[in-house]
């Protein structure tokens, strides 16, 4: 068979993705070339390519979805293959053969398998004929109640975007529309599709690998039904489903993947999933002709590296012998910036500090231990452009125990500051029974609650520490920039006085602490078994009823980041005088995350119910609902289609029914 030697790869794509593919690159003594858009100049993925080529813009229309552009900077920088990644162009045949059309070579499938599997509609129909299971496809125009609930599906893509699921017929429509809406923005394609929605399933994929001889591999499954929005948040290898029933279904998974795979003459790496109930029967769902973000759960349980079988399917390398067998377990989170607790909202901003300690970056588990995939580092920007993943934590151990408390661990100790993330989240899910016990079907954040699942890591007595630990440092940081008597701590009387007092934001909370240094050391009035032990900006040291805890401390503007072995708080520093020009109006109703108003519901004027929604916010290529907090009257509408927002601008303002008869 004749082999095509590959000596530079441009990946088409950004962050951690591109990070992985340049591991493996590197491995094989491959040349990388970075692309990026004016957000991304400075990311790390641009830094560690041996080149890199600006695509002028910020927003993926403009960048990541140019093919032209694409292939105009791989021949600039002599790449002579294009890898697409996943997301943006990775599954665009079009793109795929412009590729091979300019003369470099395509790592993926064929134009033609992407092509087939492309549209969710076609693809089903090229299952159905060959034996793979289905689920009935629904006309979105003749759906009726018997019919419920269904599922809206975008034909062209995945991640969750264009998906929602219907309960009440009346609401279909309106559905309908916000999905199409959020198709054609994130895939270009405003096509939808219904299917009827299985409650409770399992979300099982089967990792194939083939070569262009028409060998294909099934190296795996891997569950990934704990889903926030339709999109994962947990996947793990193997699949607890498949584990509990047994090797009878894997067998029939395998083969139906296998069947999938053969059926178009796939070539690569690309995954095949369905949709299990707990009795095990499962039903196509569709096949994603690329790399997949949960990748490196199959990698970890059978050594194998996907990205380098990619590039050397794309080579002319063939499959030789059998699929290596899996063993271990591993299990991947991705770690978003976004606040669970307020309705998963994106988050926005500076990474002031990114650290998560791990055995492996990118490249298989050699051992049991931690893998970290991350796009971001100390000072790294998340701008709305772009999906707020910020790392994929993965971890490898013997057995499913072992390798959930070794992650909920290494989060645990990890150090994120700066912006909101879903950590406490995922600790509290890789801890929870119920998953310990593999109980994790579509339902497990609704059946355990996003309460208990996003509520602090770090409880009411750990709070309260860090919170004394904040307060100490900001007072050794404040003293460390006086101007005179440097060396006397803040604070500091000849004769007693009343002790000096911080406030802080703990959420919508104020806290406060009290504290006083005298000849011997610094005392705490409203804490008097705390022990100050040591202080400084960076660290502090208390005794509390005979254990020592250590603190490390992070002040960046008036956010205090505080770590401890039981969990991290996040605290706001309260100014002592307050600028009058920066109080909000009364009811002022204000943008949660930066984004693009979609559209407006209300007029000035109107009356509204509490819960009512009054506009649809786009943000990280997710629609928002923007809801009214409580009944009252839309006295000023400020937001109007279409209009860029920041965090903290005034959409409108409510003002109730009393204060308006009032005024």
């Amino acid at each position: 068979m004749t082999t095509t030697d590959i000596t530079s790869v441009l990946v088409a794509n950004r962050g951690e993705i591109a990070r992985r593919v340049f591991h493996t690159c590197r491995e094989l003594g491959i040349g990388t070339v970075a692309v990026f858009s004016d957000p991304d100049a400075d990311a790390p993925h641009v830094r560690e390519a041996d080149v890199a080529v600006r695509l002028p813009g910020s927003t993926s229309a403009e960048t990541y979805l140019q093919p032209t552009a694409l292939i105009a900077a791989a021949r600039s920088a002599g790449a002579d293959a294009i890898h697409p990644g996943y997301g943006f162009l990775s599954e665009n045949a079009g793109f795929a053969q412009q590729v091979i059309d300019a003369g470099l070579v395509w790592i993926g499938p064929t134009p033609k398998a992407i092509d087939a599997m492309g549209s969710k509609v076609n693809a089903k129909q090229i299952m159905g004929a060959a034996g793979v299971p289905l689920l009935g496809d629904l006309d979105p125009e003749t759906v009726t109640e018997a019919d419920l609930p269904v599922l809206i599906k975008a034909s062209a893509g995945g991640g969750g975007r264009g998906m929602r699921i219907v309960r009440d017929l009346a609401e279909l429509p309106d559905q309908l529309e916000g999905a199409r809406r959020e198709a054609q923005s994130a895939f270009g394609d405003a096509t939808v599709f219904c299917e009827p929605y299985v409650e409770r399933g399992h979300h099982i994929e089967v990792q194939v690998l083939a070569d262009t001889a028409g060998t294909v591999w099934a190296v795996g499954e891997r569950e990934c039904s704990i889903q926030r929005r339709h999109q994962k948040v947990v996947e793990e290898a193997p699949a607890p489903l498949v584990e509990r029933i047994g090797g009878e279904l894997r067998t029939s998974l395998y083969s139906a993947a296998r069947a999938a795979a053969e059926a178009i003459g796939y070539q690569g790496a690309g995954t095949v999933e369905f949709l299990a109930d707990d009795a095990g029967r499962f039903w196509f769902l569709e096949m994603n002709t690329r790399l997949q973000v949960e990748h490196p759960v199959t990698e970890a349980t059978t050594g194998l590296d996907l990205v380098q079988w990619q590039l050397r399917v794309a080579a002319g390398e063939s499959l030789v012998g059998e699929p290596p067998h899996a063993t271990g377990h591993a299990i991947e989170v991705r770690l978003y910036a976004e606040d669970p607790a307020a309705d998963w909202q994106p988050q926005s901003g500076t990474v002031t500090r990114f650290e998560i300690e791990s055995d492996s970056r990118f490249g298989p588990l050699s051992r049991a231990g931690i893998r970290v995939d991350s796009g971001v580092r100390d000072g790294s920007e998340i701008s709305t452009f772009y999906d707020p993943m910020l790392a994929k934590v993965i971890s490898w151990a013997p057995t499913r125990r072992q390798a959930a408390a070794r992650l909920a661990t290494a989060l645990q100790r990890a150090r994120l500051h700066g912006l909101t993330t879903n950590r406490d989240m995922l600790i509290n899910t890789l801890r929870n029974p119920l998953f310990l016990a593999g109980d994790t079907d579509t339902g497990f954040i609704d059946t355990v609650g996003l309460g208990v699942l996003s509520a602090p890591l770090a409880d009411a007595d750990e709070t309260r520490r860090a919170t004394i630990a904040a307060t100490l440092a900001t007072a050794a940081a404040h003293r460390s920039t006086a101007g005179v008597q440097r060396d006397l701590p803040a604070g500091w009387r000849n004769l007693f006085s009343a002790p000096a007092r911080r406030r802080f934001l703990l959420g919508d909370d104020e806290v406060e602490v009290a504290y006083r240094f005298t000849r011997t050391g610094v005392t705490l009035p409203d804490d008097p078994g705390v022990e100050v032990v040591a202080a400084t900006p960076d660290q502090v040291v208390i005794d509390v009823d005979g254990l020592r805890r250590h603190y490390d401390v992070a002040i960046v503007g008036d956010r205090i980041d505080v770590d401890g072995v039981s969990g991290s708080v996040t605290l706001t520093e309260v100014p002592r005088f307050v600028d009058p020009n920066a109080v909000e109006r009364p009811g002022s109703l204000l943008a949660p995350m930066p984004g693009a108003v979609i559209r407006v519901a209300v007029e000035q004027g109107d009356h509204v119910t509490a819960g009512q929604p009054l506009l649809w916010m786009e943000a990280m290529k997710m629609e928002h609902t923007i809801a009214a907090p409580a009944d009252g009257v839309v006295t000023v509408l400020s937001a109007q289609p279409g209009q860029q927002l920041a965090v903290g601008d005034v959409l409108a303002v409510i003002t109730g029914h009393d204060e308006e008869e009032n005024a």
